[in-house]
């Protein structure tokens, strides 16, 4: 039986609905007193200091959540990966909405799959169980094993799914555009265009055949990855409500001791999680909008530095723009460099603030709130400390979120979760610093090269060896091992250098040895002791070394 779908009109739906009102009233109502009840319980035991009151109070939360359905359980997933804004005790029972939910019957899951494969599962599979193995928000995994046996994963849709997800988020814009200027959050305009862009998120993520071929796209930017594993999508096993994957055994990213236990590394994966998640958003432009912890797992072998870790569940992909791209390394750049007008013309580029807007008056306040990120207290930095002081930011002044960035900081944000759960001291910008100062000094690529010129010389063509030493030192800070990526920035320099694009450098050098019609050494000195030291022989000598013997 063919299943077709329609994507996710915000105006179509909306008048689907409100001409049916015997269905959006009903529910409506019933939402509402449900949260009405679940918030009037957490203000009378939230604060509460007894284990079992708060055991209670999560397991209530888990199943109020579960059964307002697949929408309000996407929400709840996404809170699962903050330890740092949901209690301990409520996170672990949060923890199950990721992929331990009540399953549908299994009769109903042998009728989708021969509906829609065209042979029952006993003759599709040579072993298929009679229980899931995972039971998640849209549907249920089976351990199967085919008649090579090989064992697979077998995700079938639950039933009725494209109704209740049209039907809920519509309500879901109706309330948030209704009662949005009464919560404690402004994210400026844009909140039912935010709700349109889960929405389209969501259409997309119940839609398996498209999800397939995410999974083909996934790996093919990863196939020169050893770090990063993707299953191999089943074609003739899949459809548009039944998709079929090699089967993957690994260890959730959930648990600490658990992955200890494994004797897996749990800094390994995390910085091979926040890695291969950078690379999705300034190399590929395309980027798994779902890294919750049921959807990421770690593998046998790796090394002390990177784990090996698998991705599985692409239905909520996205895409950034080149532009987009391009101009958040930009802002990361003019951050790390305290440049807080520049960063604030980024954000207005963007879409975050108007082009009416007066950008003079944003550097105090975007230095105040930012203004420790880079410097003394990198070590504190975290999204939710940066989140909670810019949130007070545009209470003051025209911030709004663009809806094309929903999905974006949904991803970094449940990405930073998942690292806090295994490691409560991680920092994110530990690992992105120096990805980002890497990026400049080895990509070669005209619009990067564009913007490293930008940081190196100044507005008149002069070198500023300031930023270029604190990029060097942001990437090779670590003395007591010699970074691999000296010999690759080393190469890209002198690329640089001898390429068209470098007679622009060539005379911005020779222009910096001449002030005030007078020729100066100190710069050049400095410059000359600054690759002295970085690039010495001897370190090359090593970091070739460690190259050959453990290549990346």
């Amino acid at each position: 039986m063919a299943t077709s779908y329609s994507k996710y009109s915000p105006k179509g739906d909306m008048i689907w609905l409100i001409l049916r009102p015997w269905i959006l009233l009903p529910r409506v109502l019933y939402i509402l007193l449900t949260l009405i009840f679940l918030l009037v319980r957490i203000l009378f035991q939230g604060n509460s200091n007894s284990k079992s009151v708060q055991k209670n109070l999560s397991k209530y939360l888990f199943d109020v959540i579960t059964d307002l359905g697949p929408c309000f359980i996407k929400l709840g997933q996404a809170l699962s990966t903050r330890p740092d804004l949901v209690r301990q005790d409520w996170l672990t029972e949060l923890t199950n909405l990721q992929d331990n939910l009540p399953p549908f019957k299994h009769k109903i899951a042998l009728k989708i799959i021969e509906d829609e494969l065209g042979l029952p599962a006993n003759e599709l599979f040579d072993d298929f169980p009679d229980e899931p193995i995972a039971s998640a928000s849209l549907g249920i995994v089976y351990k199967a094993r085919k008649k090579n046996n090989n064992f697979c994963a077998v995700k079938v849709q639950r039933p009725n799914l494209y109704f209740l997800i049209r039907r809920d988020i519509v309500i879901l814009k109706i309330l948030a555009t209704t009662f949005g200027s009464f919560l404690p959050l402004n994210i400026g305009v844009g909140i039912g265009e935010i709700i349109d862009e889960f929405g389209k998120a969501l259409f997309d993520e119940i839609d398996y055949e498209q999800e397939g071929k995410n999974a083909l796209k996934f790996a093919d930017l990863f196939k020169s990855n050893p770090n990063v594993f993707i299953p191999k999508l089943e074609k003739d096993f899949s459809s548009k409500r039944v998709i079929t994957t090699s089967w993957i055994d690994g260890v959730k990213l959930r648990d600490r001791e658990i992955l200890e236990q494994n004797n897996l590394i749990p800094s390994s994966y995390i910085r091979t999680c926040v890695i291969s998640g950078l690379q999705q958003l300034f190399e590929y432009g395309y980027f798994h909008a779902d890294p919750h912890p049921g959807n990421m797992f770690a593998l046998k072998g790796g090394t002390l530095d990177n784990g090996h870790l698998a991705y599985v569940d692409f239905g909520m992909m996205d895409t950034i723009t080149n532009s987009d791209r391009l101009t958040l390394i930009k802002a990361i750049v003019h951050l790390i460099n305290q440049e807080y007008l520049l960063m604030a013309k980024d954000f207005q580029k963007l879409g975050f603030l108007t082009k009416e807007q007066d950008l003079e008056q944003l550097v105090e306040p975007l230095k105040e709130v930012l203004g420790g990120s880079f410097g003394a207290e990198v070590g504190n930095f975290n999204l939710k400390n940066v989140t909670d002081k810019f949130s007070k930011l545009m209470y003051s002044y025209p911030f709004r979120v663009p809806s094309r960035f929903a999905l974006i900081i949904r991803a970094v944000v449940s990405q930073e979760g998942l690292a806090l759960r295994l490691d409560p001291e991680f920092k994110i910008l530990k690992i992105a610093y120096p990805y980002i100062a890497k990026k400049l000094l080895t990509d070669n690529s005209d619009e990067i090269v564009n913007i490293l010129l930008e940081v190196v010389f100044d507005n008149e063509g002069r070198i500023q060896i300031d930023k270029l030493e604190s990029l060097l030192n942001t990437l090779f800070k670590d003395t007591e091992n010699i970074n691999a990526d000296l010999i690759p920035v080393a190469n890209a320099g002198l690329k640089l250098i001898v390429s068209d694009k470098g007679s622009e450098v060539r005379k911005n050098l020779l222009l910096s040895l001449v002030k005030d019609d007078r020729l100066e050494f100190k710069d050049a000195e400095k410059l000359l002791i600054l690759l002295r030291d970085t690039f010495s022989p001897l370190k090359l000598a090593k970091s070739a070394v460690q190259n050959i013997i453990s290549p990346a």
